[in-house]
């Protein structure tokens, strides 16, 4: 049993500083989450420079039919329970202007690394600290994943193992139990510790002994240390943390139709232009300018900020065009205006004619 432990003696909670080897290579490795990371060294073979894209197509958008404009009024219609459905079914269309809405989107899949130092139990691992000189950190393969999806690979660093004391409970394979303080027993809660609970009847619970066990630690006054999981020692090594990283950053050209840009990232558009590469060129032409100016931006910003603290393996730049189609239609006289939008036929109208109030019960 342990015997009750002074204030603040129940073992640090970080790792001493001392308790990792300088390692070349990684001299500014720290402990747990949060590793700086290390900036790519610079390639030995020339890198290869970006090309001009496919050609790019005549830009032209597909209008959509009265008939398509209808159906998705009136399924739009039908998904609110307080919309009645005669100005989706009864509703005459007057007029359908079509405005050309593009977004253009630049995709920047990149590889960075970072190293933290870290422990487990020790239960016969390899040692094999100082045996070779361990690796470079951007020297060690890793798999890549598919271009353009965010993965993470932590692989543990060759020649960097070594066995140390635990440092949380000092080598002894347990600490003293937080909740008796080491004692093993605590105050009866039934008696509060006088062993009797109405004048001279004793406390049944304790047996009058005005103590109980602990339930924690079973009466041991200890617990097996959290940390080396008893082994007393704890393998300490260094870890590689491989992060590949889709960056995006998209573009909408404001469009004079009335409708909310915001509602756009909701839906998908027609896909008229692709071109990825290891570094991709700026767009040229567009019917736009307010597109090449995007791209143009996009790509500068990018591969400045990007290549200083990671690789970039690919570059991805596409422009979508989004339909959207402002209708106008009359109902009991009046005239209305709904959108419809995207690949996905979405409506937005903000002057529906014939709502009610409903209420949840």
């Amino acid at each position: 049993m342990f015997a009750p432990p002074a204030a603040g003696s129940f073992g640090p909670s970080a790792p001493p500083a001392n308790m990792f080897d300088t390692v070349p290579g990684y001299e500014g490795t720290m402990a747990g989450e949060g590793g700086g990371f290390l900036p790519p060294p610079m390639p030995l073979n020339p890198v290869p420079q970006p090309q001009p894209g496919p050609e790019q197509p005549q830009w032209n958008i597909p209008s959509i039919t009265e008939d398509t404009a209808k159906e998705a009024f009136a399924l739009f219609a039908s998904s609110k329970c307080c919309y009645s459905s005669a100005p989706a079914k009864e509703g005459g269309i007057t007029n359908m202007e079509a405005f050309n809405t593009y977004r253009y989107r630049l995709e920047t899949f990149t590889e960075s690394r970072s190293t933290q130092w870290a422990q487990e139990p020790y239960h016969g691992q390899p040692v094999d600290a100082y045996s070779s000189p361990p690796p470079g950190p951007w020297d060690i393969p890793a798999k890549v994943p598919s271009f353009f999806q965010d993965s993470k690979q932590i692989i543990k660093v060759p020649y960097t193992s070594s066995m140390k004391t635990c440092h949380v409970c000092l080598g002894m394979g347990r600490k003293p139990c937080r909740d008796c303080a080491g004692a093993g027993n605590k105050a009866c809660w039934v008696c509060n510790g006088s062993g009797y609970r109405h004048g001279d009847d004793r406390c049944h619970h304790c047996n009058g002994r005005g103590r109980e066990n602990c339930s924690h630690c079973h009466g041991q006054g200890s617990k097996q240390c959290p940390t080396c999981h008893g082994k007393q020692q704890l393998l300490v090594y260094i870890n590689l943390t491989v992060k590949w990283t889709n960056n995006s950053d998209n573009y909408v050209v404001e469009q004079s139709s009335g409708l909310q840009v915001e509602n756009l990232s909701k839906v998908s558009g027609q896909e008229l232009f692709r071109d990825s590469q290891y570094l991709v060129y700026p767009l040229m032409s567009f019917p736009d300018m307010a597109v090449v100016n995007a791209s143009q931006r996009f790509v500068s910003e990018h591969q400045g900020k990007f290549s200083q603290t990671s690789r970039i393996l690919q570059q991805r730049q596409t422009i979508e065009l989004i339909p959207v189609t402002r209708v106008t239609y009359s109902w009991k006289g009046k005239s209305h205006i709904y959108f419809v939008y995207g690949n996905e036929f979405k409506v937005s109208t903000d002057d529906y004619p014939a709502t009610c109030c409903c209420t949840v019960m």
